[in-house]
């Protein structure tokens, strides 16, 4: 179905671009956002605009954070736990595991896994910044690398090529437990599930 608007029409392909957003339901946010006051919409449009503007990644452990409050809010704590590093695929990954309230160290984002067939490699993901974390003497207090990344191929993957890299620096690196079906997204698995499968992470 094509509207005999061109601003819709605009509207709606650029919705549909996000990602689990088929045109179908973009066709409805777009609708809805018609039928919004002017001043809701640009409410929306002035939102989108500043997270662009001032969300950065952490200098430290490559979360999304405010650009005013880099190293990130969990970096910065003094209550974490520094021993223990959990490196993670996403920043929702990361939430995933902050809601669950059972972990207290810190974090890594990799912002992506290893996956040859669409041309990703270790240099495409933050690896390196990991490897430059554990090596400064900020972190050499790190004891232990948790892997929680998602049980796909491509995760396991990246699990493994990262447990190469970081076993000779001396640390216990270790991956969460598999309660977690295969092919799961760690973002959509409930906190009871994660909880268990960080208590019962094993040595790699």
């Amino acid at each position: 179905m094509r509207y005999t608007s061109a601003a819709i029409e605009s509207l709606v392909d650029e919705l549909a671009k996000l990602p689990g957003i088929g045109r179908k339901t973009a066709q409805r946010l777009a609708m809805h956002i018609l039928q919004e006051p002017k001043g809701e919409a640009e409410k929306l449009a002035n939102a989108i605009i500043e997270m662009k503007e001032k969300v950065i990644r952490c200098s430290v452990c490559q979360n999304v954070t405010d650009r005013d409050a880099d190293p990130c809010a969990i970096c910065s704590s003094p209550v974490r736990d520094r021993t223990v590093i959990c490196v993670v695929e996403s920043p929702v990954d990361m939430l995933a595991f902050e809601k669950t309230g059972f972990y207290k160290g810190l974090f890594h984002v990799l912002h992506g896994v290893i996956s040859p067939l669409d041309g990703i490699g270790p240099d495409d993901i933050k690896v390196r910044e990991l490897l430059v974390r554990l090596g400064d003497g900020e972190h050499r207090q790190v004891r232990e690398v948790v892997l929680a990344l998602n049980p796909t191929v491509e995760g396991e993957t990246t699990a493994l090529y990262l447990s190469k890299l970081l076993k000779p620096l001396g640390m216990t690196v270790s991956k969460i437990a598999r309660g977690i079906p295969v092919g799961a997204e760690l973002e959509f698995v409930d906190e009871a599930t994660l909880s268990r499968a960080l208590e019962g992470r094993s040595a790699m």
